[in-house]
């Protein structure tokens, strides 16, 4: 996996979203059979869950709704690939991922594109976010943008806030356990426990 998307992986899963990452989009119809046409950089979704347990503010989502994201992650500035606004790309990735129907699939993508963000039928808010090297949050056309900076500075202190906690469990996620390696070695050499 490229070492953006699982930082920002990492950083949604922090906050309480599900994600998929690096997610293909398969062409089955042309003549040499199937092929991937390209690869949605992640998709995340955050279910309904207990007030004042909202995610990370940068993160641009409603308070208390949940919440879809279809993310593009660049190591440079935030901007969308073309398949971000390749309506046959999000109608299939829509379907497959099973935030709405087919049917209500080619609606919500149009929405989507335009506006940046869409609510879906099943009552849960379709976002466009970019991730990448910015000077801040903020929405840049229809999408909104979070600085890989704020991500990093964001998991550090997460992993130093909850260190009672995290520090005694077995991280699986590449990202996380290297951050939280790194946050073990700084508390070793000061002193910290």
């Amino acid at each position: 996996m490229d070492t953006a998307v699982g930082l920002v992986q990492a950083y949604l899963r922090v906050n309480g979203y599900f994600t998929v990452a690096e997610y293909p989009v398969l062409d089955a119809t042309g003549p040499d059979g199937p092929r991937t046409v390209t690869d949605l950089d992640i998709l995340a979704i955050r279910l309904h869950h207990i007030p004042g347990d909202d995610p990370d503010p940068a993160l641009g989502a409603r308070p208390g709704a949940p919440d879809m994201i279809v993310g593009e992650v660049k190591e440079g500035a935030p901007k969308l690939n073309p398949a971000m606004r390749d309506p046959a790309v999000l109608e299939a990735a829509f379907a497959r991922f099973g935030c709405c129907t087919p049917a209500d699939a080619p609606a919500l993508v149009q929405e989507l594109l335009t506006a940046g963000q869409v609510l879906a039928p099943e009552g849960h808010l379709i976002r466009t976010v970019a991730f990448g090297n910015t000077a801040r949050p903020h929405r840049s056309g229809s999408w909104h943008t979070v600085p890989l900076e704020h991500i990093l500075d964001y998991l550090r202190d997460h992993l130093a806030r909850n260190w009672a906690v995290v520090g005694r469990t077995q991280i699986k996620d590449d990202t996380l356990g290297l951050l939280a390696l790194m946050e073990k070695a700084h508390r070793a050499g000061t002193g910290r426990r």
